[in-house]
């Protein structure tokens, strides 16, 4: 008899993302069992057939947090606090890249905002996102989220490499060690200027504190109506 075995578990650590982007690591099995027609009840035998949903390659989510700070760092990626990211925009044409979902960037963001998603709800239906939405499923998540694959060209199609852009999400993680948390911690905003400079970006901060600190500062949001 065949039967469908989906395994779930959350990928958290210090470095995992934040808790509005889900993260699973899901493999499913399906085997099927076929006994041979020349075999006796006594010593039957039995042709396991099994079917691995591949994974594709590993997303920037996904890669060492340690490794990811390392090329941050290396290329010069560094956090502003949100006056100054307000003053560059204003006085140095820097360009917000809000990364948020685009109902939270509608609800309130910087004036002059661009929003490009880093995470997005599974849109598709390949055996791999199949076993990611029954991973979710199993802990009570029903709008799983993927990591954007056409962020890089969404964001291409609207600021050239050149442009000088400050990373926003939410509540944002930083670069900067601390007592509790040495290396830092992630975020969906460094893991997109994570991909940014993969991306031969030249020109990217990062806004410590993220949306949220920015509208408790009481500096300007503006909110879009569908």
């Amino acid at each position: 008899m065949a039967s469908l075995t989906s395994i779930a578990t959350p990928y958290r650590n210090s470095s995992s993302y934040p808790s509005s982007s889900h993260a699973l690591r899901v493999n499913t099995l399906f085997s099927a069992g076929v006994r041979s027609p020349a075999s006796s009840s006594s010593s039957s035998s039995l042709l396991t057939i099994r079917c691995t949903a591949t994974k594709p390659d590993k997303p920037a989510a996904e890669v060492d947090w340690r490794q990811k700070r390392e090329l941050l760092l290396e290329k010069r990626v560094r956090g502003v606090d949100v006056k100054e990211a307000l003053r560059l925009q204003k006085e140095n044409n820097f360009v917000i890249l809000d990364v948020r979902p685009e109902a939270e960037y509608k609800e309130g963001h910087p004036p002059g905002a661009v929003n490009v998603e880093m995470y997005r709800l599974i849109r598709e239906w390949t055996p791999w996102d199949i076993a990611r939405r029954l991973g979710f499923a199993f802990f009570g998540i029903f709008s799983g989220t993927e990591e954007n694959p056409e962020f890089i060209q969404s964001v291409e199609a609207k600021l050239d490499k050149e442009a000088k852009i400050i990373v926003a999400c939410s509540s944002a993680g930083t670069m900067k060690p601390t007592q509790n948390l040495p290396e830092g911690q992630q975020s969906r905003s460094l893991i997109a200027a994570y991909v940014l400079v993969l991306n031969g970006y030249k020109n990217v901060f990062h806004l410590e504190g993220g949306i949220y600190t920015w509208s408790k500062e009481g500096l300007p949001i503006e909110a879009e109506e569908d």
